[in-house]
């Protein structure tokens, strides 16, 4: 029986939301520790309130669980960080170092922190970006998951943390509304479309990204944390690839399952964020260090998509 107790910060969220059950299913439902700044809708799980930038509350909520992993998924996203830089660097920072002090001090197994491909900015290669290139982010989310990958590095070379970490592309879900990164676009044209009604994209139709079904970004997340240490030659934060797409393509897979849909390109601000990021990923050492290999392409990731938010929103209205 493993003997893992795993706390996820920002349970709430996006990738927390779907990762929770995912965890569940490894280690048993009674060993994952879900935990955010407000309490669950409908917690499926033993829940602490807690905010990561108090590191005294942190460290006793390890204690009290008897906490051997962390997930830490609390950050203020590209889009959404812009309106206010200086906070979203704050908590993104600070909640970073108080979980990677817990683990130092604390002696924890094993630490997961996300990054993104929001790390690269226009001096980095648009197409097949390479694992080591230059980093000059554009927003101040990018900027914080730079530093976080150097700080990651920096505890697991000086103070033996494991601490591992993937760069998400745009993660497309249905368990969750999105909470304000520059890919949302896609999750948002979903639903648009399962409720009926158009959608206009912030993004020029030809915003070419790089996109990952959630599906695909639990099983890398697992698959990295349960990968032997020995194996793992990135200590920084690996580069991850699903699938690239452009809006205009996401809005013609659409249509080809729901066609009485339409969608209207209106860029915003956002525009400029994606123009500052890859068009594609090169994840060659994911593959190489633990056979990462994704399994969704963008005809199976709208036939889910569709099915699921088609599901919930019957069940909404039955409600």
């Amino acid at each position: 029986m493993n003997k893992d107790k795993i706390l996820i910060i920002g349970a709430n969220g996006q990738i927390g939301t779907a990762l929770l059950p995912k965890l569940q299913k490894i280690y048993g439902e009674g060993q994952v520790i879900a935990s955010d700044l407000q309490p669950a809708i409908h917690p499926t799980a033993v829940f602490e309130i807690l905010d990561a930038k108090q590191s005294d509350t942190l460290q006793k909520v390890i204690k009290k669980h008897g906490i051997t992993q962390i997930y830490h998924l609390a950050a203020v996203l590209s889009a959404k960080g812009e309106s206010n830089p200086l906070s979203s660097w704050n908590i993104n920072m600070q909640t970073l170092l108080n979980v990677l002090e817990a683990a130092k001090e604390l002696h924890l197994k094993k630490v997961f922190v996300p990054s993104s491909i929001a790390v690269f900015g226009k001096s980095a290669p648009r197409r097949f970006t390479p694992q080591n290139t230059y980093l000059d982010p554009a927003t101040v989310y990018g900027m914080s998951k730079v530093a976080a990958e150097n700080w990651c590095q920096y505890y697991h070379s000086r103070y033996q943390v494991d601490v591992r970490s993937l760069r998400y592309p745009g993660v497309i879900s249905y368990q969750s509304i999105p909470g304000g990164g520059t890919t949302d676009y896609a999750v948002e044209m979903y639903h648009k479309a399962v409720a009926g009604q158009n959608y206009d994209c912030y993004l020029q139709e030809d915003a070419r990204l790089p996109m990952m079904y959630i599906e695909d970004a639990l099983r890398a997340t697992t698959e990295l944390m349960e990968a032997p240490a020995g194996q793992l030659s990135v200590r920084t934060s690996y580069n991850l690839t699903g699938i690239s797409f452009t809006p205009a393509e996401l809005f013609k897979n659409i249509q080809e399952q729901v066609p009485a849909f339409d969608c209207t390109f209106t860029p915003d601000f956002r525009q400029s964020i994606a123009e500052s990021w890859p068009e594609s990923i090169d994840d060659t050492l994911a593959r190489k260090d633990w056979n990462w290999k994704p399994d969704f392409d963008l005809a199976q990731i709208t036939t889910e998509m569709i099915a699921h938010l088609t599901r919930q929103y019957i069940s909404h209205a039955n409600h």
